[in-house]
């Protein structure tokens, strides 16, 4: 097994020999055995499809319909394309495709980070213009936290980007109280910084409790119990809290996330994810 916190985050290697030898077009998918959904049938799936963050779906005939089912297919340039090309309205689907895209299958880490950093300003814009928009201070969240990781999280709390995302994260779950996703987010945000810097220094200086992560995990799973990626994170931060002292109990949520059966393509990457994870 992998250790001692179950790495690699991403399916892709970021070598310079797969940078150089990677087209200019996204990576597609590489898995086949994956349920496929067209806007018709994708909205009697909406809620299980969802279930981390509480989506609104579109109105039946949108064309964002069509965006999200292309999304949870693993067509994820076309989905972030569609997206784009509904201005404000789509830009949670782009985000979310072009997020979902990068920490998981760009193999290029210039690019993976300069797509972190798009969905970065264009969720802070959306934020800017509509404070209150629980899906964009996520998704904003969200590549804070995968840039940080990709440029060294000391480096990112240093340049006060672990307060951004600490504070976007706290104010969606005040927007949102069933907000899945964003409690698993912080509850790891908390696990890595006390990683990096120590408890004390955490505590101090950023407001994080090794004690909280796990009640934000815990309160995470309990809302989406079948989420593979929130069973990993929540194994890695217990490696990174306890150390080998819990890496029984990480190993177990490892296992139950290999075991999911995966509802759409980004649950069958971290699925995937899992297994790699397991593997030594």
């Amino acid at each position: 097994m992998s250790h001692p916190d179950f790495k690699p985050l991403s399916l892709m290697s970021a070598s310079p020999v797969a940078a150089a030898a990677a087209a200019q077009s996204w990576t597609p998918l590489p898995y086949a055995d994956l349920p496929r959904y067209d806007a018709h049938s994708l909205l009697p799936h909406w809620p299980r499809l969802h279930a981390g963050h509480a989506l609104p779906p579109p109105p039946s005939g949108h064309p964002l319909a069509d965006g999200w089912a292309l999304y949870h297919n693993g067509e994820f340039e076309r989905a972030a394309a569609l997206g784009l090309a509904h201005g404000p309205e789509g830009l949670v689907l782009a985000n979310q495709a072009t997020a979902v895209y990068a920490n998981y299958l760009e193999p290029r880490e210039s690019v993976r980070l300069s797509m972190f950093r798009q969905v970065i300003e264009r969720a802070a814009a959306q934020v800017g213009a509509e404070p209150d928009n629980c899906h964009a201070l996520y998704w904003q969240a969200y590549a804070l936290g995968r840039y940080s990781q990709g440029i060294s999280v000391a480096r990112a709390l240093a340049q006060g980007l672990g307060s951004k995302l600490k504070g976007a994260l706290e104010r969606v779950i005040e927007l949102q109280p069933q907000h899945a996703d964003a409690h698993i987010a912080l509850a790891a945000f908390h696990a890595e910084v006390i990683d990096k810097v120590g408890a004390l220094v955490g505590r101090m200086t950023y407001g994080v409790r090794a004690e909280m992560s796990v009640e934000l995990f815990e309160r995470g799973l309990e809302l989406h119990p079948h989420s593979p990626s929130a069973l990993m994170e929540y194994g890695r931060a217990l490696l990174m809290l306890h150390g080998d002292a819990r890496l029984g109990e990480a190993t177990q949520l490892y296992e139950k996330a290999a075991a999911l059966k995966p509802a759409d393509a980004k649950e069958r990457l971290d699925v995937e994810l899992a297994r790699a994870g397991l593997t030594d």
